[in-house]
């Protein structure tokens, strides 16, 4: 049994593991990208703490499918480095999520900022 490393190292590894996101991942990039723009926006449109709470778990919820997906592709690459129909569709699944997360921030960005232009 593996010995359970200490509570620093663990934050430690996840900070690598964000920034590993945000410094490779083209689409992870994009993302903190519009959700910045978006935190700009809610600012400069005065949005109250629920409009924000809104545009916040929206914002993370896309990230993190956007770390899933990253993590999808990474174990099946080292699983199966050779195309093979099952990891494709595993790839796809895991793009669609993101697709699905992303769309749905859209969705809250209008609904949240339409009104105020």
């Amino acid at each position: 049994m593996r010995k359970k490393q200490s509570l620093l190292i663990s934050v430690k590894s996840a900070f690598e593991g964000i920034y590993y996101c945000a410094t490779h991942e083209r689409n992870m990039k994009i993302h903190i990208g519009a959700g910045l723009t978006a935190g700009f926006f809610s600012w400069w449109f005065a949005l109250d703490k629920y409009e924000i709470l809104i545009l916040l778990v929206t914002i993370v919820g896309v990230l993190v499918a956007e770390m899933i997906n990253t993590v999808v592709e990474t174990l099946v690459d080292m699983i199966s480095p050779e195309r093979h129909p099952l990891a494709k569709i595993a790839k796809d699944v895991a793009a669609g999520a993101v697709l699905i997360t992303a769309t749905f921030s859209l969705v809250v960005g209008y609904m949240l900022f339409f009104s105020k232009l």
